[in-house]
Formats: structure tokens, sequence, C-alpha cells
């Protein structure tokens, strides 16, 4: 068992601290605001999260995990200390460091010789540098590992991960780091901090890729009277290709890709190169969801002022509340500004019972989408006189719905499915017209 100290109890750093916790080791997590600080105390996680809950609550009774206010507060005796604040977007496109070099500063006085400070944000190239810097000590080691989570399966991805990457220059200071994951029998590799911060940053990019790639290929099937889903079946079964992150849908976002992808941009003109291929990733992302609306426009008879929208799931993947840079909420936002009247069911937002950061939710939801949508709390009062229904998000809850209820409640028993989610064989034969990605 080793002390550790996360510091950060946002997405990162609360899957890591609880997960760190229930393999074992001693655990302080230092997070800023107070009222936060005690909702984890008791147990309350503000974010959804499948499994995390359940991971905090067994680590708080058995003592392992703790939280407390403020990062210096954390990091007493921490033999190991995890940085995981935010490095949000700036203008230009790249990483804000500001949060890490004030973090850095607090705590570097305080540190034992020997501690080893990880950089678990995804920062740009040269992070570990500016973090040695903002220490002032050197008598402490700085390793980059970069988290690979996805927002909806973090437990398990922390905990069955494909591999875990340390980057320093100290080879037994990197093992050191690496017997922290010692119980989750995982390959390691090592190599130098720069090359383990391009990895994070080089990862996200091409799994843009691969969605943007995935999405052109899906237009091009409607083209030439193609099936998407049989073309990626074909392509996935070649090894060198491989099916993953390639399900066509309305675009590519959340709080990691959109980010990334324009921080990888900018470190590499300021390294002189022109990413060019990148440069067209985004932009076909961007273009896929006016592929939707015009998808959308096309169900209703070519206009939208005037029509009735039902939308099904803002959030930007399922199994998860962020709303960050969904492509939902930029399609429901073109839809409004375009005159539709916009009716939407996300079950983050429901008032079922056992709803998780309801609260939280709202305010966030408050905070991204426009004025003037409504938003219910089932999914067929949503389709009640609607011209369509359009499914942006991937909620496996939407498979169920008794579509029989639906056709009732809509005025037009349209759907289109930017998610491919539904059976189209069972709606169309209850009389719906029905139009996914790629399909035919």
């Amino acid at each position: 068992m080793k002390k550790v100290a996360v510091i950060g109890a946002g997405y990162v750093g609360l899957t890591s601290a609880a997960c760190l916790a229930h393999l074992g080791h001693s655990v302080v997590c230092g997070e800023a605001v107070e009222e936060k600080v005690e909702r984890l105390s008791r147990g309350e996680i503000p974010i959804v999260e499948p499994g995390l809950g359940e991971i905090v609550v067994e680590c708080l009774a058995n003592g392992r995990l703790k939280f407390v206010r403020g990062a210096s507060a954390a990091t007493e005796d921490a033999e190991f200390i995890f940085l995981c604040v935010p490095t949000p977007q700036l203008e230009d496109g790249s990483a804000d460091m500001s949060y890490i070099e004030e973090v850095a500063k607090e705590i570097g006085p305080a540190l034992r010789p020997g501690t080893v400070v990880v950089s678990k944000s995804t920062v740009p190239v040269g992070s570990a540098s500016v973090v040695e810097g903002a220490l002032g000590r050197d008598d402490v080691f700085v390793v980059s590992n970069p988290e690979f989570l996805r927002e909806g399966t973090a437990v398990g991805d922390f905990l069955h991960p494909d591999r875990i990457v340390i980057g320093c220059t100290n080879e037994q200071v990197a093992n050191r780091v690496a017997a922290l994951y010692a119980p989750l029998h995982s390959r390691i590799m090592i190599t130098d901090p720069a090359s383990a911060e391009t990895i994070k940053y080089a990862s996200n990019a091409y799994l843009a890729t691969k969605v943007s790639f995935a999405n052109a290929i899906a237009n091009l099937c409607e083209s030439v009277g193609a099936n998407v889903n049989d073309v990626i079946e074909g392509m996935g079964l070649d090894p060198r290709i491989g099916i993953e992150f390639m399900s066509p849908g309305p675009g590519w976002g959340g709080s990691c890709l959109p980010k990334d992808t324009a921080a990888l941009i900018k470190t590499a003109g300021d390294a002189g190169y022109d990413f060019k291929l990148l440069k067209g990733v985004i932009a076909a992302n961007d273009e896929q969801k006016q592929v939707v609306v015009r998808k959308v426009k096309k169900s209703v008879g070519g206009e939208l002022a005037g029509k009735r929208i039902a939308v099904w799931g803002l959030t930007f993947k399922a199994n998860t509340d962020d709303l960050r840079f969904s492509p939902a909420v930029e399609i429901v936002r073109k839809l409004s500004d375009e005159g539709a009247s916009v009716v939407a069911y996300e079950p983050t937002l429901a008032s079922s019972p056992g709803a998780e950061s309801k609260s939280k939710v709202k305010s966030n939801f408050a905070k991204v989408l426009v004025r003037g949508i409504k938003t219910v709390d089932d999914p067929v009062s949503a389709c009640t006189g609607a011209d369509t229904l359009v499914v942006l998000t991937e909620w496996e809850e939407f498979k169920v719905v008794s579509f029989e209820k639906v056709a009732n409640e809509m005025g037009n028993p349209s759907i289109v499915d930017a998610r491919n989610l539904l059976d189209a064989e069972h709606v169309r034969r209850l009389g719906f017209s029905y139009e996914g990605i790629g399909l035919v």
C-alpha cells in the first residue's frame, strides 16, 4: 500500500482516486470546492459514471479513500501526487496550463524529497518541464502518466486498461509508478515524457479520424446504394483496421476529442508542421452535424420553420451526463435556429426515482442549450404532435420504447435515427418512415 494524493475531484481525478484506493492504496483526494468535498465524503457522486459510486462508498467505508479541501491538505506525507486538474482549451486551440502551474507552485515547497509528481491531466508536449519549473524543486520527480478513460466506461477502463504509459527519464522512478498498477497485470510502456504526452494526443486524434472516416463512408454508401453496417463490418474483419470507433453517427464530441485534436493541431503548428489531415477530420465532423439537419428537413418536407421536432438524447454519448461539445446539442441549436420547435427527452434529465445528479445536469443543460427548447420526462410524451423524431444519443432504453405509442402521439410517424440505434424493419412495419446514417 502506497500513500497517494490526487489533486482534483473532476472526472479523471475522482475515477483515479477511487480506483487507486480500490487497488489497495491509501488515497487522499484534494478538491478546491468545499461543498463538493462534503458531498463526496458522504459518498454522493456528482457525475453519472456506472460503477464509480459503488467503489467510492466501498473505499470510504474501509478507510482507504478520503476527501479534503485543497491541494496542500491532500499532499501531506504523500509518496505519489497525481495532478488531475483541468486543462481547458484556449481560444487559439492550445491547452490552458494555468491550473496545473498554480497547483504545482502551491504544493512544491511542502513536498518530501523523493516525492513523485504524476501528471495525469491531458497536457501539451513539453509540460513535464513546465511542472518541474513550477514545483521549484530538484529533489522530486515529475512523471507523465496520461489517462485513457472513456466516459461511461471509466471504471472498467482504469481497472482493465489496454496499456499504461509512463513517461520518465529515470527508470527507477518509472518503475515506482508502474508498481502502483501492479494488481492490474497490464502492459506497461515506459518512454520519455514528451513521447508519453504525444501518445495521448495522437491516440485521441486517431480515434476522431476513425469516426469521421466512418461517417464519410456512410455518406458515400447513401450515394451509391450500399449499406454502411455491412461495409463497416466487412472492413472491421481486417485486423489491421478493426471495428472499434467505426460507428457512423452525428459526429464526435465530449470533453476530450474536440479539445485534444485542436491542441495537437496547435502543437504541430508551433513546431512548423501544418497538420492538414487532422484539420480535414475536424471539418468533416462539423459537416456531419449539418448532414443530420438536412435529413431532418427532408423528413418534414423541406422546411423546419413551424415544425415540431422530438429529440431523444442530448449528451454527447450514452451512459454519461456530459453535454460538452455534444453533437446532439449542436444539432438541436441548428434546428431551433431554422425555426423548429424542439421537445427533447434526455435520460439524465428525467425525474425518475434513482436518477443521479439531476441538479448538476440541469444546471449544465441550462448553460449549453438554447432558450425555448422544452424538455420532458419520458420519451413518448416528447413525441406528442411531433412532425418527426430524431435520435441523437445511443441510450439503450430507446430501443425498448413502445413505438406503437410513439406513432399514436406523432402527427407524422417519421424517424431520423442519427445513431442507427433502432430496428429499422420493426418501425417501418409500424408505419414509420425511417432514415438512418448510411442505410438504404
